[in-house]
Parts: C-alpha cells; structure tokens; sequence
C-alpha cells in the first residue's frame, strides 16, 4: 500500500491547507495539498450533508492518485436563516462567490436582526479515504458563536471576521492562530481526527 504519508487535503484554499498543517504539525502528520495535482479535476460538492460531501473530496481523488486523502467540508450555520448558508458556504452569493460577496449576502440577510439573534455554529466535517477510496476516518467538530454586522480583524477567511467567539469577546478574525488552533470548528474536528491517523499510522507502520 502507498505510504500513508503525506496526506493529501482535498482543497486547493491554500489558507485552509496552511491551517490544517499547523493544526497536524505538533503530530509530525505531514500534509499535501491537491493544487500540487493540476490533473486531478474539481469535485462537484452536491452532496446533501457537511460529510457527503468531504466523502466525496476525498474519495474520487484518493483512486485517481492511489494516496491516502483527507477530504474537508466545512460551512456556517445560521440559526435565523435555518442554517444557511451551511454546506453552501463556501458559494453563497454564486459560482463566483468571494468571500466579501458572500458576507455581503449574508449581512443583507440579517438586516435589522438583534445580535442577540444572530446565533450560528461553524461546522467542520473531515472524512479520510484510503487509497482505494475507502472511508477508514471521520470526525465532525462545531464552534458556537455570534455573526457580528461589522467586520473585526483580519486573520482567517471566509466568515471569520464577522464569527464572534462569545468566551474570548472576539471573532475568528481577531483571534490568533494559536487560540483559533484550540477552540476552532476545524480544531475540534481534527482533535477528534488526530488520534484515528495516529491509529492507522501506527498500523501501516507495523504491517511493513
């Protein structure tokens, strides 16, 4: 079986990609991203659910490229908008969604809404797909916060200046990366994550 080394992530949001990689790298689990695979094509994420879809990002490559893949779905839950924009977050305002167009949406949206009432989830899915496409791993982790109607900071992406963290006062935007890589949907995903690629790490490492 190819080595179990380096993961490739199924996104090619280098941001994300330099996320993980910190979050992994206390573990010495070493992470690729697929834009190193300009062959590989793009995956049409019309699953129904945060991990239907990291299934699908992770499986389809995995066979195309004969490695273990990690595929990353992720998405803001608005609880006023019945949990919008979620698995559609990453393309809210459109095919050609930036993120200033879609927290433009998003704010248009909750126009006139107390902030009391702009309470949301971030949620992270993570599938891992051995390279025959097999599901060998999955974790779900979730951040509760407050969408703010002003952007504050300016780390992160996507959502995260306007994603109040109501313990620490402050959004995913102002935070640091070191706090974030705590208490961060994608963190707590990956805490789940972490101790299943240590297992099967291990086990690849055994049987060779």
């Amino acid at each position: 079986m190819p080595s179990f080394e380096p993961l490739v992530l199924s996104s090619r949001n280098r941001k994300k990609a330099g996320e993980i990689a910190e979050i992994l790298a206390p573990w010495q689990i070493s992470l690729q991203s697929i834009a190193d695979f300009p062959d590989v094509g793009e995956i049409d994420e019309d699953a129904d659910s945060f991990l239907g879809n990291a299934l699908k990002k992770a499986q389809g490559p995995a066979r195309q490229l004969g490695r273990w893949v990690l595929g990353e779905d992720s998405g803001l839950a608005v609880d006023h908008l019945q949990g919008r924009p979620g698995i559609h977050s990453a393309r809210y305002s459109g095919p050609q969604a930036t993120d200033q167009s879609n927290n433009e949406k998003l704010q248009s949206e909750l126009s006139g809404v107390p902030l009391e009432r702009r309470t949301a989830g971030y949620v992270c899915t993570i599938a891992l797909c051995d390279p025959q496409g097999e599901l060998r791993a999955s974790a779900q982790g979730t951040c509760r916060g407050l969408i703010l109607d002003a952007p504050r900071g300016t780390n992160g992406f996507g959502y995260d200046p306007y994603f109040l963290v109501r313990e620490y006062g402050r959004t995913f935007g102002e935070l640091s990366p070191r706090v974030k890589h705590q208490i961060s949907h994608r963190a707590r995903a990956f805490s789940l994550l972490i101790p299943q690629l240590l297992r099967l790490r291990d086990e690849l490492t055994a049987t060779r």
